[in-house]
This record gives C-alpha cells, sequence and structure tokens, in this order.
C-alpha cells in the first residue's frame, strides 16, 4: 500500500510538472537576437527580474495569457525577457521596473497599466494589437458593440482635420479605450447632432458631443470622459485617474455594512454624480470606496466610515467636509464651496508632507512586520539594537576607565613631586651639615695656626 501511494504521488508530480511545461510552452524566452526578429510580428512581452517577487506571481498568469492567446489564434505572441540578463534590450525599450508588459507592434511600444489578470492582459492586447480606427458598417453592428462597452468613442462622418485628429489621439490612447468611427445613418433615432463631423462618447445610458469651444483639446476631453461618471474605486482607478486633472470625490463607506447610514451616503454620490453632470463633470470625479484602509494610508490619517472625502491626485491635497454629509444638497454645497475656494485644503506634496510620508511609511512597515510575524520583527529591528546599545556601552566604558586611569596618573604624578620635594629637603639639611663641618673644621685651622705664631 504505501509503495502503491508513493508511485501515486510520483505520478501527480509528474503530471503536474508536465502541465506547467505545456503552459510554459507556449510562452518564447527571449534573447539578444530578438531585437532584430521581432519587427515582422506583434509580440506582448513580460520584462521581468528572477528575484522579483511581483515577477513570479504574475508567471502563472503569464502562461495562461500565452494559452488563451494562442488557443483563440490570435497574431499576437507571447514572450518574456530577463531584464538582468540583457539590461541593454530592456533599457532600450524603457524598461525602469519589475514586472513590465509591453506590446510590440512595428516601430511602436504600448505600455500596460492595468490590473495584472488574465483577462484585463488579452483585452488590453487585442485592443492595441487591432486597428486604431474600427469601422461600424451598420445599425446592429453598432449596437453589438456598444452593449460590450461602457464607454464607446465613435467618430461620425468623412474625411476632415477632426479625424485625423481623432486618429492622432486613439494612437495615443488606445492603451485605455477603443476607438470606433461610423456614418450617420449608423446611430439610432435617439442621437442627434448638431453638425458633421463630429465625436461622440456613449456611456451613463446616454451620449455626449465633443464641442471644441466649451470641452478644448480633443484629447484631454477624450482623456476625460473615458470613464463612467459613477465608479467603484480602488487604489488603482485613483492612479489612472490622476492622467485626467479631475478632484475624485469619493463616499468611504463598507460595501458589507447595509445600515441606512452608509447606502444613503452611496446613492447621495449617485444622485450628484448623474443629476448634476452638467454642472461638475468637467472638474469632478464620482465613486465610492469600500473601506478605509487604502485612503488612511494616502492621507496618512484616520477617517470614521462613513464620510466623503475629495482628492486632487495631481497634488495630493484632500477636502473634509466640516459637518456630516446628509442630503445631495449638502454634498452640492461642500463641492461649490471647495469651487469657491472657501474649504481648506489638507495634505499636499510640500516638503514637511514629504517629512510625514517617510516617517509614516516607516513606522507603517515596522508594524506590518511585527504583526506578520512578530519573531522576524524582534530579529530584524531588535538585533541592530541590541548591537547598537552594546556599541555605545563599550564606548562609555572605555570613557569611564581612562578618566581612572588619568586620574590615577594624576595622583602618581602628584606624590612623585611631593617626594622630589621632600628628597630636596633633605639634601639641603645634608649640605647644611656638610657647611657647618666645614665652618667648624675652618675655625679649628685658624685656631691652630693662631696658637702657632703666640708660641
Amino acid at each position: 500500500m504505501a509503495s502503491a501511494s508513493g508511485r501515486c504521488r510520483l505520478m501527480w508530480a509528474a503530471a503536474a510538472a508536465l502541465v506547467l511545461t505545456l503552459d510554459a510552452a507556449f510562452v518564447e524566452d527571449l534573447d539578444d537576437s530578438f531585437k532584430d526578429n521581432r519587427k515582422d510580428d506583434i509580440w506582448l512581452v513580460d520584462f521581468y527580474a528572477p528575484w522579483c517577487g511581483h515577477c513570479k506571481k504574475l508567471e502563472p498568469v503569464w502562461n495562461e495569457v500565452g494559452i488563451e492567446m494562442r488557443s483563440s489564434g490570435s497574431p499576437v505572441k507571447v514572450g518574456k525577457m530577463d531584464a538582468t540578463s540583457y539590461s541593454s534590450i530592456a533599457s532600450e525599450f524603457g524598461v525602469r521596473g519589475y514586472p513590465t508588459i509591453k506590446l510590440l507592434k512595428g516601430d511602436l511600444a504600448y505600455n500596460y497599466r492595468g490590473p495584472r489578470t488574465k483577462e484585463d492582459i488579452i483585452e488590453f492586447a487585442n485592443r492595441v494589437a487591432g486597428p486604431l480606427i474600427r469601422p461600424l458598417p451598420s445599425q446592429q453592428m453598432f449596437e453589438h458593440v456598444h452593449k460590450r462597452h461602457r464607454v464607446l468613442f465613435l467618430y461620425v462622418g468623412g474625411e476632415s482635420p477632426l479625424k485625423e485628429k481623432y486618429i492622432e489621439v486613439a494612437s495615443e490612447l488606445i492603451v485605455y479605450t477603443y476607438f470606433f468611427s461610423a456614418s450617420e445613418e449608423v446611430l439610432p433615432e435617439y442621437v442627434t447632432l448638431p453638425e458633421l463631423p463630429a465625436v461622440v462618447v456613449f456611456k451613463d445610458g446616454t451620449y455626449f458631443v465633443y464641442d471644441e469651444y466649451e470641452d478644448g483639446d480633443l484629447s484631454s476631453w477624450i482623456n476625460r470622459e473615458r470613464f463612467q461618471g459613477y465608479l467603484n474605486v480602488d487604489g488603482f482607478t485613483l492612479y489612472e485617474l490622476g492622467d485626467t486633472g479631475k478632484l475624485v470625490a469619493i463616499a468611504i463607506i463598507d460595501d458589507k455594512n447595509s445600515s441606512a447610514e452608509h447606502t444613503r451616503l452611496k446613492s447621495v454620490i449617485q444622485e450628484v454624480a448623474k443629476d448634476y453632470r452638467d454642472h461638475f463633470h468637467r472638474n469632478f470625479q464620482f465613486g465610492h470606496m469600500d473601506g478605509n484602509d487604502y485612503i488612511n494610508s494616502l492621507l496618512m490619517d484616520d477617517l470614521t466610515i462613513p464620510t466623503v472625502v475629495v482628492l486632487n491626485t495631481s497634488n495630493q491635497q484632500y477636502f473634509l467636509p466640516d459637518r456630516r454629509i446628509e442630503s445631495t444638497e449638502d454634498l452640492v454645497q461642500f463641492i461649490n464651496n471647495i469651487l469657491d475656494g472657501t474649504v481648506e485644503a489638507q495634505g499636499g506634496d510640500g516638503f514637511l508632507q514629504r517629512i510625514k510620508r517617510i516617517i509614516y511609511d516607516a513606522k507603517s512597515t515596522v508594524m506590518s512586520v511585527f504583526k506578520s510575524s512578530p519573531l522576524l520583527g524582534c530579529f530584524l529591528f531588535g538585533l541592530p539594537l541590541g548591537v547598537i546599545s552594546i556599541m555605545c556601552y563599550g564606548i562609555c566604558t572605555v570613557d569611564s576607565f581612562g578618566g581612572v586611569e588619568e586620574n590615577e596618573t594624576s595622583k602618581k604624578e602628584t606624590g612623585d613631586r611631593e617626594l622630589t620635594d621632600e628628597g630636596s629637603e633633605e639634601e639641603q639639611e645634608q649640605e647644611n651639615k656638610e657647611k657647618s663641618a666645614e665652618i667648624s673644621d675652618g675655625e679649628h685651622g685658624q685656631k691652630h695656626i693662631f696658637d702657632k705664631k703666640q708660641d
């Protein structure tokens, strides 16, 4: 029985290894010859580093992407390159971090910035690998595409300078969204255009027409309008919204909490996003965020939910209401106060805030290490502190011994000086005796001479 179970485990291990090998077979390992051989094909490449934890986490997803792209008959080839071994090629493609995902199409290289899931990566590859502008020849095709895309940009009309600008913008923003074109006959009857040619965005159950005089540059307008009016916001979405230049009004709630307070605040944000679009859509993006962990780390604050916060992602400032938001009127008043400058901005990217960020991040790192692994935390932070303490103790001890030795040396020198002085007195006394003896001898001699003279 034991041998049979052992054989069974070996068979399962061999099967798993075979599956991994087959998965990896759909992803090509690229080397320095890739630079010269790639231009005839479209490549989706993962530039990775062997030691990178995020790269290791992406590897099974990347294998699934390779399988899906091959099985669907996509013209896109999937590969991976060790950017540390072929650093010159990675630098040529502008790789500055790991992992970096790029779609290489001719002389163009498109960066992928989305979530690292199989579905999102494949959708990006198919969108960028296809034509910049996809024509919609019929109303049925328009309806089909409209159902699939929550946000749909459409150029309507013939050749014109506006179309040239539309193509130029599409080449820049194809990494984010699709671009289509159609004739006026393809549009549904409810769509009315003031003039042709025109650029239209379909979203939020309606449509909006680009107006150069009111909306400014076409690229900026498309970049602002590529999001729905109301979003479920997370960290990645906030990162993308930073390119729009908009302020982001967010209801911070707990999605699992079905209390009236949480649901009401979410409804208030949704109503303002829909009913006041004409007033605020050029300056504000609306949404809600589940939980306050991310927003607390972003603001370096401790917000109590439910609440509303307005973020300026361009300079890291934020605005908080001075009282509870109970209705749409309260929120509209709060937003108008931000626009007219009567609400004080907090945070920012100044020097003091950067210092605060460094301290906050260091504190958060230490706390997370101790929370996840107390023993590891004690080792990582206790050992250096112990070494520093020993060094300080050693330095202080050396100073104390030095002081004692100096005192003893001083005492010894003082004693020597005293002994030297005493020796001098004895020598002087001896000299005095010798002098007295000499004087006595002199007197005795003089007396002897005097006696002789008398004789």
